[in-house]
């Protein structure tokens, strides 16, 4: 242990009996964006298969599919022990997966198309379902003081996890076929329930909270809190604007990506050499910035200024973007957003619901996490289509989505200021 704690500390600020702990939350999150990675290129084939007109009613159903799955994972969140619940949710998942692998085994090519609609869907529900959970389980083990520590390394391994899942399908596809390939993420899935029991268990030597008891005692309350306390709680309020904020302005970049690929790159496989190159670069910022320099951002600008980052980034990339819009442009501004999500704003959006009560933390924020973003992405769908319809360039909608990154800005920092103050007011002795 000493051995790794030292290898550790050169990369981020471990502290004695933290190793264990890091490593079990690392291996979690590798394995749930690993089997997520894994599936993720079948689902994209499958949706285009049901028909790329279709595609926009298939994110139309995703929304509905998360809208109806939150109250009745509110409802075990309620009734059960935190490791139960968290225990079933991923089985619950599992269990899809084998079904799914035997209804792709027994039905026809054209009763494929079918299934294939109704997996796309349940994989973006799947994605955002596993990944919130996750985060709703470490926001409950971890302090706020680790996580601004721990958080970015822990990120790390989903990056890792992501890579592994796309080399994974990549290499096996052709020699197993993408049926099989569904039982790689059951397992994978069934990783990261053991990862998770283990990190539970060695939770009090953590210290983060008042007992194991406590902690897993039902956390009771209603199915409908986490809708109610998303919009009723003035805090939650503004993490939900946030997050919404965030989705639209996700959305109207990736059509405009589309939309300027689509002129720049008239061969299919230029296209999708230009994507893959553009995924590649964004993994591997990634990588280095949580390896290196999220946790040390955290510590030296605070929640308010790290939360700032990205939609500061935001105002200043589309306003470039409306003033030259070229391909140089969507690429940088891409490569930033992406990169800066999930190896810094990521890491401290979650830093945000360490000072909230534990029925929050579960319930609240899985709304906030699926449905609110799920609705960003309609939103920013809609808007997109109208301002096109509107008669607006490429250009024309940068400048739109400018103003709109200013009040994420204003909202972000106040939202970092917020939590800074009720850490500080709550922060109980150790």
């Amino acid at each position: 242990m000493p051995e790794r704690r030292g290898v550790l500390q050169r990369l981020i600020d471990v502290r004695p009996g933290e190793v264990a702990a890091l490593l079990w939350a690392s291996l979690f999150y590798f394995c749930v964006l690993c089997a997520y990675y894994v599936i993720r290129p079948i689902r994209d084939d499958m949706g285009v298969a049901g028909g790329v007109d279709n595609l926009p009613w298939l994110f139309t159903g995703t929304l509905l599919g998360m809208a109806l799955a939150n109250p009745p994972y509110a409802a075990l969140v309620s009734r059960l022990p935190r490791l139960r619940f968290i225990t079933l949710t991923y089985r619950f998942f599992e269990t899809n997966l084998l079904v799914f692998f035997g209804l792709l085994l027994v039905t026809t090519a054209a009763q494929q198309i079918w299934v294939g609609r109704v997996f796309f869907i349940w994989t973006s529900v799947f994605n955002l379902f596993v990944v919130s959970v996750f985060w709703a389980f470490l926001v409950d083990v971890f302090t706020r003081e680790q996580g601004a520590r721990l958080f970015g390394f822990i990120a790390a391994g989903a990056t890792v996890g992501a890579m592994s899942g796309s080399a994974i399908t990549a290499s096996l596809v052709s020699v197993l076929g993408s049926t099989p390939l569904l039982l790689v993420s059951v397992a994978l899935l069934e990783v990261a329930v053991f990862s998770m029991r283990r990190l539970s268990a060695i939770a009090t030597d953590l210290r983060t909270r008042t007992g194991t008891a406590a902690e897993e005692a039902p956390i009771g309350g209603g199915m409908l809190a986490g809708l109610s306390h998303a919009v009723g709680n003035p805090y939650l309020l503004n993490v939900s604007v946030y997050m919404l904020l965030f989705a639209i302005t996700s959305t109207l970049l990736y059509f405009q990506q589309a939309d300027i690929a689509s002129k720049a790159f008239t061969d299919r496989a230029a296209r999708t050499a230009f994507f893959a190159r553009i995924d590649l670069v964004v993994n591997a910022l990634t990588l280095v910035t949580q390896l290196f320099l999220t946790s040390r951002i955290l510590k030296a600008l605070g929640v308010a200024l790290t939360l700032s980052i990205l939609p500061l980034l935001s105002v200043i990339g589309f306003a470039w973007l409306g003033a030259t819009p070229t391909i140089a442009a969507i690429v940088v501004l891409q490569v930033a957003r992406r990169a800066g999500n999930f190896a810094i704003a990521r890491p401290t959006r979650e830093v945000l619901f360490t000072v909230l009560p534990r029925e929050d933390k579960y319930k609240a924020k899985n709304f906030i996490d699926t449905v609110v973003y799920r609705l960003g992405d309609q939103v920013g769908a809609w808007a997109y289509a109208a301002l096109g319809w509107l008669g607006l360039t490429l250009s024309g909608i940068a400048w739109v989505a400018v103003p709109v990154s200013a009040v994420w800005l204003a909202n972000a920092f106040w939202l970092g200021r917020r939590q800074e103050r009720l850490a500080r007011a709550a922060e109980p002795p150790r």
